[in-house]
């Protein structure tokens, strides 16, 4: 028998004793599974992500990473993991970042070498903006450097893999096969770090993960969670925070992802504070839609209500928010704010603003301190204050002035030579019927994604999932795979416009193959809409947004055996019929709706901020700098 035979047997043997003890941790800890074995680097690897409770693998194999395929094969099995092929590396990307968001499940995605990983990576900065824990298993060129590798980086310069990885987020090369134990550790406290997890890209070597260890221990291979913080330090902050909060009579509560556990705790603080919140799109549904005290969404895309409360507040608090331009207008979006105090786990945004006082430690459990110490002070809440009137009468003309776009569900569009659906009277009849459903929605970017986040109406968080960190066309149509990788079975609709779903629509395909279980709503106005409308509001002029090109998006659905296609139609009660329809059906299917585009009003939801963008930028960056905050 030789080595190689010898190895496999070995690793076969592995495989089923962990699957019959059902986890490596049961194995190991029975003894079953002996503390030193005679194995390769790529075996290593997979082991020490199985400790980690990684069992799903999105695979675009190629020469770069077939012994990292041998292993997942054997161990696939023996069914202790599941590995699931995909057609592009963004797509993989997008699934494992939306199934760690929706179900907190860990996933990693394996590539080959060099096109494969760019893929990847360039997807992955979706993880990395959302906070989302994701493993990359990377092909890399060989460390003899006999010569370059087909595919690398075609550079004289040794590295240089590593240092890409290591510029959008945090990357370990197996140069040393010994060293894949600290190379799994700082995986580990990348993509499980509590309050801003991301990306972890680790570099496999064509000529290592063959590598044969001897005598490895696997008690080296990390497990576990790494801790959260606690609460900020009180050094005499929170008596400061306190006396700021109750010496201010408009106070404005930015509500960020890193606030995404701090639910109860922030509708607590609302009343003490006799505040007002302005959610991001990542946290739709912290508080409820209709909580008194929710003005939902502000910055350059958002609501009447959450722009007049930025507007118009004196004391900002900012709670898990990275301050991105379009979520503070590029930094313009609080003209009035004299003071700021900053709640966030992480340093440099906690100190993003002048005149802060920042406290940095979870979010609930600070808020919850916080909250300790405002009820000793004898003020009752001014649930009536000037302030939550003023807030509330524009709230209420935010309510208005949705529900006029809503009573116009159909204009006249010229491209679509008839009345079509606009955007708004879509995404409220998809949200709507979601909900009732119990389904998970995923935006897609652009004109979809921002009519989407001013729209929906969550009563709690999970309902709706808008990738507005990144912005990642395809990211929602790729989301769905994620209902085929997960424990925890769920119903996904992607709402994604034209433009979107042809940047990523294997999932066609993939989601047939593996199993998703969900819906692709198709807004087709045969344009960038977001782009196009910004070109018009900066320049009156479109340029080369559009397309004359029409594409029946129904038979290229149906042309995929499995896939199930419906026309949405032209009227909210065909829309709802075609759901209906994809409801029943039990695999994945798409509705194609036509979307009006143009000038009225009524077919869009308006943009009330500022943004640092075109001809736009001297006067926001003047206002920011008079403003100084």
């Amino acid at each position: 028998m030789t080595a190689f035979e010898e190895l496999s047997k070995a690793r076969e043997k592995r495989a089923k004793t962990i699957a019959k003890a059902k986890g490596i941790e049961n194995a190991l800890h029975s003894g079953a599974l002996p503390q030193y074995i005679d194995t390769t680097l790529s075996e290593v690897i997979v082991l020490g992500l199985l400790r980690q409770n990684v069992t799903r693998f999105l695979c675009v194999l190629g020469h770069g990473s077939t012994e990292v395929g041998e292993v997942l094969r054997v161990y696939e099995r023996a069914g202790v993991l599941r590995t699931h092929n995909v057609r592009h590396e963004g797509e993989a990307a997008h699934a494992a970042a939306a199934l760690r968001w929706v179900t907190g499940e860990k996933a990693a995605v394996v590539c080959s070498i060099g096109p494969g990983p760019f893929h990847a990576m360039a997807a992955s900065i979706v993880a990395a903006s959302d906070g989302l824990g994701v493993w990359f298993l990377l092909g890399d060129e060989t460390t003899h450097d006999e010569g370059p590798n087909m595919q690398q980086i075609p550079k004289h310069q040794q590295g240089t893999l590593l240092q890409l990885g290591n510029t959008l987020g945090t990357a370990y090369c197996l140069h040393t096969p010994e060293a894949v134990s600290a190379a799994l550790r700082k995986g580990w406290a990348t993509v499980d770090h509590p309050h801003r997890a991301g990306p972890f890209y680790l570099l496999m070597p064509l000529n290592t993960q063959p590598c044969q260890l001897s005598r490895f221990n696997l008690d080296e291979l990390p497990c576990g969670t790494p801790p959260r913080l606690g609460p900020a330090v009180d050094d005499g902050a929170y008596g400061e925070a306190a006396a700021a909060i109750l010496g201010a009579k408009r106070v404005v509560v930015k509500v960020g992802g890193g606030a995404r556990n701090a639910g109860p705790d922030l509708e607590a603080f609302l009343d003490l504070a006799d505040a007002v919140a302005v959610t991001s799109p990542l946290v739709s549904g912290v508080i409820p839609v209709n909580h008194p005290r929710n003005m939902t969404v502000g910055g350059s895309k958002g609501s009447l209500s959450g722009n007049y409360a930025m507007e118009e507040a004196e004391l900002l608090v900012a709670i898990g928010t990275r301050a991105v331009c379009q979520s503070d207008c590029s930094r313009t979006g609080y003209p009035k704010v004299k003071g700021v105090i900053n709640i966030n786990a992480d340093m440099e945004d906690a100190l993003h603003y002048n005149h802060t006082i920042a406290l940095v430690g979870d979010a609930a459990l600070t808020l919850d301190r916080l909250n300790s110490v405002l009820r000793k002070f004898p003020r009752k809440v001014r649930q009536e204050s000037a302030w939550f009137k003023a807030c509330n009468a524009k709230r209420a003309e935010w309510n208005a002035f949705k529900e006029e776009r809503y009573r116009t569900p159909v204009l006249h569009d010229p491209v679509w030579d008839g009345e079509v659906l606009t955007q708004p009277a879509i995404i409220k009849t998809v949200t709507d019927w979601a909900r009732k459903k119990n389904a998970v929605c995923f935006f897609d970017a652009g004109d979809v994604q921002a009519n989407g986040f001013q729209i929906v109406e969550d009563e709690k968080l999970g309902q709706t999932f808008t990738e507005t960190g990144a912005s990642y066309m395809g990211f929602a149509v790729s989301a769905l795979l994620s209902t085929a990788l997960t424990a925890k079975p769920f119903y996904g609709v992607a709402l994604s416009g034209d433009g979107s779903f042809t940047m990523q629509p294997q999932i066609l395909i993939d989601g047939v193959m593996h199993g998703a279980t969900g819906c692709i709503v198709l807004l087709d106005n045969r344009r960038m809409g977001a782009i196009t409308g910004l070109q018009y509001a900066q320049f009156n002029a479109e340029y080369a947004t559009s397309d004359s090109v029409e594409v029946d998006y129904v038979a290229w659905a149906k042309s995929v055996k499995g896939v199930a296609a419906f026309s949405g139609g032209r009227t909210v009660e065909e829309l709802i019929a075609a759901l209906e329809k994809a409801r029943a059906h039990t695999g994945l299917s798409l509705i194609h709706v036509p979307v009006y585009f143009g000038p009225d009003p009524l077919g869009g939801m308006g943009v009330f901020g500022r943004w640092n963008v075109g001809n736009w930028c001297e006067s926001v960056q003047n206002l920011r700098h008079e403003i100084g905050l």
